[in-house]
């Protein structure tokens, strides 16, 4: 399907809005243009019914869709999903910033009891917030066993430079600095893959998606760099992807230290400069 142009447009991961402001310096002002991150919604239709409404910047939608489906446990891989469309209007027209998506019958994911769950919960998720829905590390590991131990190692000084590599790749936060960002780096540092958006969780929701789309998964020999503060629901993706270590710049939470703790998951904090936090599973980190 050829896609119009302004479908085409929402779809651009690099849009930005520009907007006058009053800018004051101690007791002078003046009026200047400044760019804003796009953030719009998107709809997510599962067999044309309403699923999840996502705050999110546009851009890398069908990314965003499959790992939000993965996170929430609607489908296991990639393979279980038939299509990721446009939703068409009545007169056969894409309907901009609604993603329709439509599964194979015979999932085993699609059961009786997922369908009912999805369609009653009409997830509303804000770009703040994050997933909501799991309650506990217990209910996670109903469903998903922990990684197992490995032999990876990870030098100290390939984490240490994982920051500036995130900052330097980071096209539109350079313009708006109002961006969160994920990136998935090798063992060796090299940078893999980054997404941006206003939203910490949909930024790693497009990695994992990413993968999924591109028979990636799962990330087994990956470090994962998120730009924020590491919550519960990000680990948990972690978990999920089978990623052996995230670093964030920022702080974790309580809650997200004792899920990596039981998932095998190395959690890095407050990494800047030289100096970072290992919170779980530091024999994975060696000095180099």
């Amino acid at each position: 399907m050829s896609l119009p142009d302004y479908w085409r447009s929402a779809l651009d991961p690099e849009r930005v809005m520009q907007a006058r402001t009053t800018h004051w310096q101690e007791a002078d002002s003046v009026l200047r243009e400044e760019q804003l991150t796009v953030e719009e919604p998107l709809e997510l239709r599962l067999d044309h019914q309403s699923l999840a409404v996502i705050m999110r910047t546009p851009g890398h939608d069908y990314e965003l869709a499959m790992g939000f489906l993965f996170s929430e446990g609607i489908i296991h891989g990639a393979d279980e999903v038939l299509s990721l469309e446009p939703e068409l209007d009545d007169d056969g027209l894409p309907l901009v910033n609604v993603v329709n998506i439509t599964l194979h019958e015979s999932s085993s994911s699609l059961n009786s009891q997922t369908q009912t769950a999805a369609f009653q919960r009409h997830f509303a998720v804000s770009s703040s917030c994050g997933l909501c829905g799991k309650n506990s590390i217990a209910d996670l590991f109903c469903t998903t066993s922990p990684l197992e131990p490995d032999q990876l190692r990870i030098p100290a000084s390939v984490i240490y430079s994982l920051p500036d590599q995130l900052r330097s790749a980071q096209k539109v936060f350079q313009h708006t600095g109002g961006l969160h960002a994920a990136a998935l780096f090798s063992l060796n540092g090299e940078l893999s893959l980054l997404r941006e958006d206003v939203g910490r969780h949909n930024a790693v929701d497009k990695l994992v998606g990413h993968g999924l789309l591109h028979h990636l998964p799962p990330y087994r020999e990956q470090i994962l760099l998120v730009s924020g503060r590491t919550s519960y629901e990000i680990v948990q993706k972690v978990v999920l992807a089978r990623i052996p270590c995230i670093a964030a710049i920022s702080a974790p939470s309580s809650l997200a230290v004792e899920l990596a703790e039981q998932g095998g998951v190395t959690l890095v904090g407050f990494l800047r400069g030289q100096s970072m936090n290992v919170y779980t599973h530091p024999e994975r980190i060696c000095a180099g």
